[in-house]
């Protein structure tokens, strides 16, 4: 049992290092572009969080036998906070007001958590507040691509989800949930079996719209039927232009 909930756990480290580490991507054209365009820079904060409370609830003093969800998440920690400065830097200010309104929040809770739990509460009281808030924002985290998925829905286009990002979604979600129901803990494994069911359907919109071009094949499709149109009205004035002059 001890075996397997290791090997789970060191499979969820990996499967969690790639999935903090797939967005590198986006942030490369990011950084190239000079933009953001029109990637939310939700999800970013929101998995700060997720991981500061995560590696918080794994600590030994309040929960025993989860070590490596603190190493894991306390490393997601330091590679979030990267994305979300980068991203503020390239923001548009309006995105930018909301991303840091976003991010100021997210480390006001976490330290009224951890200084809520270190002070006030002590033994199973203690793992019991810092499993929920972290289960709360762990499925706050994992429920914050949604507005991605509406847009590639809306726009029957991949463009703005990654695939990589989906993929370690699905797969950390479901190896921390298999980790949490062999160690059964509740705090591990309902949140990351909210991810799986997630990553799975975010890769099933992937290939649902992987083919398409959604709203820009449109936008092509009206320009040139806009320019056959003008051609036949050019046609029209040059016949008539023609038999005047006969």
């Amino acid at each position: 049992m001890n075996i397997a909930h290791t090997i789970f756990g060191v499979f969820g480290n990996a499967t969690a290092l790639f999935l903090f580490l797939a967005p590198s991507i986006t942030f490369k054209r990011i950084i190239k572009n000079k933009s953001t365009e029109q990637f939310s820079g939700i999800p970013y904060p929101m998995t700060l969080l997720n991981c500061l409370l995560s590696a918080w609830y794994g600590l030994p003093f309040v929960s025993k036998d989860n070590t490596l969800v603190s190493t894991i998440n306390g490393t997601g920690a330091v590679i979030e906070t990267v994305y979300v400065l980068i991203f503020l830097f390239y923001a548009p200010k309006k995105e930018k007001a909301k991303i840091f309104g976003v991010f100021t929040a997210v480390l006001a809770v976490f330290a009224t958590v951890a200084l809520v739990s270190l002070f006030a509460l002590h033994g199973n009281a203690r793992k019991l507040f810092c499993g929920i808030a972290a289960t709360v924002f762990s499925i706050i985290m994992y429920a914050s691509p949604l507005s991605i998925m509406r847009l590639v829905i809306k726009t029957k286009s991949v463009e703005y989800m990654p695939f990589f990002l989906s993929l370690f979604v699905f797969l950390c979600g479901t190896s921390w949930f298999i980790y949490g129901l062999i160690g059964r803990d509740p705090f591990v494994a309902i949140p990351n079996g909210f991810g799986c069911a997630l990553g799975t359907l975010q890769l099933i919109l992937y290939v649902i719209y992987c083919g398409n071009k959604g709203e820009k094949s449109a936008g092509k499709d009206d320009k040139s039927l806009e320019m056959k149109v003008e051609e036949k009205k050019q046609n029209v004035v040059n016949g008539k232009q023609q038999e005047q002059q006969v």
